[in-house]
């Protein structure tokens, strides 16, 4: 009896050994897939009709939320769990935002777009100087004189 338990027990630890092998294998594909699936999370006609005005700021809000995902993610990874929970709260949107990019950056080419340049703003004219009003104070002296 002693015998078969001992065998139970190095089956069950064998198993479970098993087990986080084979997730640890099944999460690993996935952190290495995420190159090829971008385009997958986005729809690949969304930008076909935009135009260079439209592409230039989309394309600069979609790298500053990318950017920003990025940043979280990072955050994330400094904590206990932190790998888990970047993933599980930020990998799907970062892989979509991935994707609208380079979607988006495919669109521009095919445009040919280029980069606006800075408008020039006015310089303000300081207000002019002009003959000081005067007082009300100034007005009430008077009449009482």
């Amino acid at each position: 009896m002693p015998n078969s338990l001992s065998h139970l027990r190095i089956f069950s630890h064998s198993l479970a050994a098993l087990a986080l092998v084979a997730l640890g294998a099944g999460l690993s594909g996935c952190a290495g897939m995420s190159d090829t699936i971008s385009p997958a999370f986005a729809d690949p006609a969304k930008y076909d009709l935009y135009d260079c005005k439209q592409l230039e700021p989309e394309r600069k809000s979609l790298a500053a939320r990318t950017a920003e995902v990025q940043g979280l993610m990072t955050k994330a990874e400094t904590g206990v769990a932190g790998p888990v929970v970047a993933e599980l709260a930020y990998r799907n949107e970062y892989i979509a935002l991935r994707g609208q990019s380079k979607l988006a950056d495919e669109a521009w080419q095919k445009n040919r777009c280029h980069e606006s340049k800075p408008e020039a703003r006015p310089v303000p004219v300081p207000p002019s100087i002009s003959a000081p009003a005067k007082s009300k104070r100034s007005k009430a002296s008077s009449a009482a004189n």
